[in-house]
Formats: structure tokens, C-alpha cells, sequence
């Protein structure tokens, strides 16, 4: 039989797939152990606090253990599969551990991480964390291996020792480690549960996601004692408050972009001074020249609606003032004018609100401003947008007016002065040329930064949209 050696495993740890992020979840696995593995080939999809990512290997190989199941949070710098890079197939002998000998000495612990001859090679624009973390080891049932997904990963070359039996359900003793699973850790952290106070329903001792739930439920008030000394006939009792209906409830952990969401608005919204500034406007020529774009051959297949000309018209009024094109650096205490335009587009997700932009939008003619806008969409929908469609946002376009709401007071995105909502279209009575006709009218709203955006730019910047969406021909006049 042929005995794999640790110089033959490679871990592949969890890398940086953004700009300084710590963490990441492993949302699916695309691999087993014992799967054969190429260079590049995706092993798992992992969600980030920006968006979900597909990992590749680096390396060919088998797969001999996937460390952390699905729904596992796992640090930066982390091992998350070990592959065998000898170019063999797993022996026969190594699908199930062998019977430890209970008369001879059981030999010491293995490391928890098995380490490599060379060194691990790092994904091309990844970098992983200068300071790696350790994965606590994790102790198994008696008698059993963990499972991952259904599968038993592949055994140490040396047998551990049998541990003790686990005791009866009760509280975990205070110098015994409590037993459970990585996601039952992380559940029992997010609702503020101590698991050593937790009681123990699960097999050989283990604590459950119920277990957990069944700990951070209230616990109803104990009776009083009655007083010693003698009161007259007492009235009808009070009712006692009302305990949370805790059944009825569903929490939700705060992660991944929902998470970095609600981090970047209360600092945005904390930070920069934020003033807003309203306009409505009839955009009755937009939607027409809307309507003739989408039988122009020039846009064959691509994405044209209203946004497209909204986000047009910005980039027009942008040129024309460029100083709202900029972003407030606190620690050099300098104002960076910005001589390119990354036009972000808000876009709701299952996983929360993203906002990728569109690289060098100005620079781009309007079927080249369709082609982008329908494939950042597009991706987003998908959950596929990278980390870097995320980074380098100048200004951002959020359009409100898909929900039918007629506008509001967006929040800057962090690192940007200014941001446009645009609210619904509606068919709405207008004065035009003298008459009261019905009209395609729509309000828009401008948020910017006021440490560096006055009233006066905020307000040309403002009324040159609205002026090119009253009359689309300026989009020819003013380029």
C-alpha cells in the first residue's frame, strides 16, 4: 500500500478576494473528496461583504478534505480544502481509518494543519492575509469522524485515541470544552448564547441548532415567595407582561453585503453633510426618443429604457461641472477632483443592495453606455458581480422610480459626493406651450457632499439633467 506523505498535500486557504475584507462564507461546494482537480478549475462559490465569488484551485490533484461545510464563515489566511498534488489516486486502504490498537501507547496528536514542502502559490490579483489564522481543532463524536456534507473526510495517518464518553445531558462542565458543529458555534456567537450554559440533546453530547434556539429564548420570571407578614384580601392580580413570541419570530444574522451595506451608510451618513436638492421634470421627449432608440439598428440587442438616458444626461452635466465629479480626503485634508467618471448603478440583490459601476463611463458612446449598463445588470442579478466592478465609484445613479415611489434622499456612497435618485414616471397634468396636457413627468433628487459641493454646484449640476431630459437634443448640443 502506498502511504501518502504531508509533502504530497497542498491546503488551499481562504484568500483576499477584496480590498482588506477578513472573512468569507463558503455558500457552495462544486467538489467532494476524491474528485480530481485541474489549475484554474472552480471548487467553491464563497460570499464576501461585497458580493459572491467563485474560487479556483491553483493546483492539480485529488481532493482528500473539505475542512468547513457549506454556510461556514471562515477567516482570510484559513485553510478550506487539501488536495493531494502526488498525481495518484487515493489508496483503497485509506477510505475508512484504521482500528487502533487499544494494547499499545496511543501516539501524540497530529498538527491540526498539515504543511507543505514549498511554498503555496497565491492566486493571481488574490493576495492572502500577512497574518495567518489558526483553525481551532475541532473534537469529533466518539467513535466517529466529522462529515462534511454527507462525506467523511480522509483519515490522519495516525489513529487518535478513542475520546472519553460524553457525558450525560446536562450544562456543560466549565473545564470541558462544549461540543458542536462550526455553524452551531457561529449561531450560539450571533444570538449571544455561552454554549458551556447550553444543554446538550444531540448525539454523544452534542449541542444542536435547537439546543441553541431553545437557550436564547427568554426564560419565564420566577414566582415570588409570599410575604411573611399578613395583607388584607388582595384585588384581582395585575396580568403579568407579555414575554416576546419568540415562535412567531425569525432572526436573521447581519452578514456579507447586508452587513458591509449597513457599515458604509451609517459612516457615510455620519460623515459627510449631506444636503439634498429636488427637481421635477417633464420628461415626455425622453420617453419618445426612448421608444426610437429601441427600433435604431445601432441598438440591436442591447438595453435601452430610461435609465440609459438618465445616466447620459448625468455624464453631460458632469462635463459641463466637473467639481462635483470628486471625492474628501479626511487625512491629507485635500479635495481629489477626479478627470474620469466610474458611474455607479444601485442594484437590489437577494444578498442586499450593490452598487458596481461602469468603468470610464464617460468615455463611452451611448451604445457603448448600453452595452455596459445591460451587463452590469445583468451580473448583478446573477450574483456574479466581482469585488473590482465594486471599487473606483466616482458618483451613483439609484433609481427609486422602478418601485413606484416618485423620489428620496439617497445616501452617499462612501467615498463619492454625490449621488442622483430618480423616481417614477408618471402620466401627470402639465402645463406645456400655454396648455394643461398630460405630460410623462418624473421628480429627481441630488444628494451630495457639502464639505465640498456648494448649494450653486449642486444646483447646476441638477437643473443640466433636468434640462437635457426636458429636451434629449441637448445631448447633441452641449457634447
Amino acid at each position: 500500500m502506498t502511504t501518502m506523505t504531508n509533502a504530497s498535500v497542498r491546503e488551499f486557504k481562504m484568500p483576499d478576494v477584496g480590498e482588506g475584507l477578513t472573512e468569507a462564507e463558503i455558500l457552495k461546494w462544486y467538489v467532494q473528496p476524491g474528485d480530481t482537480v485541474t489549475d484554474g478549475q472552480v471548487v467553491c462559490e464563497v460570499e464576501t461583504a461585497k458580493a459572491a465569488v467563485e474560487l479556483p484551485i491553483p493546483y492539480d490533484g485529488v481532493v482528500r478534505a473539505l475542512h468547513f461545510p457549506e454556510g461556514t464563515t471562515v477567516d482570510v489566511g484559513t485553510s478550506i480544502i487539501a488536495v493531494d498534488v502526488s498525481g495518484g489516486a487515493a489508496p483503497a486502504e485509506e477510505a475508512a481509518p484504521p482500528a487502533p490498537d487499544t494494547a499499545a501507547e496511543p501516539e501524540p496528536e497530529p498538527e491540526p494543519e498539515s504543511k507543505g514542502s514549498g511554498r503555496q502559490p497565491v492566486l493571481v490579483g488574490y493576495g492572502v492575509a500577512t497574518s495567518s489564522t489558526r483553525r481551532r481543532p475541532r473534537k469529533p463524536a466518539a467513535g466517529a469522524q466529522p462529515e462534511l456534507n454527507g462525506h467523511t473526510p480522509a483519515p490522519a495517518a495516525v489513529a487518535e485515541p478513542a475520546p472519553a464518553p460524553a457525558p450525560a445531558a446536562g450544562p456543560v462542565d466549565g473545564g470541558q470544552r462544549p461540543l458542536a458543529k462550526p455553524p452551531v458555534r457561529k449561531l450560539a456567537k450571533d444570538l449571544g448564547v455561552d454554549l458551556t450554559t447550553v444543554v446538550p440533546t444531540g448525539p454523544d453530547g452534542i449541542i444542536t441548532r435547537d439546543d441553541v434556539h431553545a437557550a436564547a429564548q427568554p426564560k419565564a420570571p420566577e414566582p415570588q415567595a409570599p410575604a411573611t407578614a399578613p395583607a388584607p384580601a388582595p384585588a384581582q392580580a395585575a396580568p403579568a407582561p407579555a414575554a416576546y413570541d419568540t415562535a412567531r419570530e425569525t432572526r436573521v444574522p447581519v452578514k456579507g453585503v447586508r452587513k458591509a451595506t449597513a457599515a458604509a451608510m451609517v459612516g457615510s451618513a455620519f460623515t459627510a453633510p449631506h444636503v439634498t436638492e429636488f427637481v421635477t421634470v417633464d420628461v415626455t421627449r425622453t420617453m419618445k426618443l426612448v421608444e426610437e432608440l429601441k427600433q435604431d439598428k445601432e441598438f440591436a440587442g442591447l438595453r435601452v429604457n430610461p435609465l440609459l438616458l438618465i445616466a447620459k444626461a448625468l455624464l453631460v452635466a458632469i462635463r459641463r461641472n466637473p467639481d462635483i465629479n470628486a471625492s474628501w480626503d479626511e487625512a491629507a485634508q485635500e479635495i481629489v477632483l477626479k478627470h474620469y467618471v466610474n458611474l455607479g448603478i444601485a442594484a437590489a440583490t437577494p444578498r442586499g443592495l450593490i452598487v458596481p459601476n461602469i468603468k470610464d463611463a464617460h468615455a463611452k458612446t451611448l451604445p457603448q453606455l448600453a452595452e455596459s449598463l445591460g451587463e452590469l445588470v445583468s451580473t448583478a442579478r446573477e450574483g456574479k458581480t466581482s469585488p473590482s466592478a465594486m471599487q473606483g465609484g466616482t458618483v451613483t445613479i439609484t433609481n427609486v422610480g422602478v418601485f413606484g415611489v416618485d423620489t428620496g434622499t439617497p445616501i452617499l456612497n462612501p467615498g463619492e459626493s454625490a449621488i442622483l435618485a430618480v423616481g417614477a414616471i408618471k402620466l401627470q397634468p402639465w402645463v406645456h406651450k400655454g396648455k394643461v396636457k398630460p405630460r410623462q413627468v418624473t421628480t429627481l433628487a441630488l444628494s451630495f457632499d457639502h464639505r465640498l459641493v456648494d448649494g450653486e454646484l449642486g444646483s447646476k449640476v441638477l437643473a443640466d439633467v433636468a434640462a437635457v431630459l426636458e429636451q434629449p437634443k441637448r445631448l447633441i448640443t452641449w457634447a
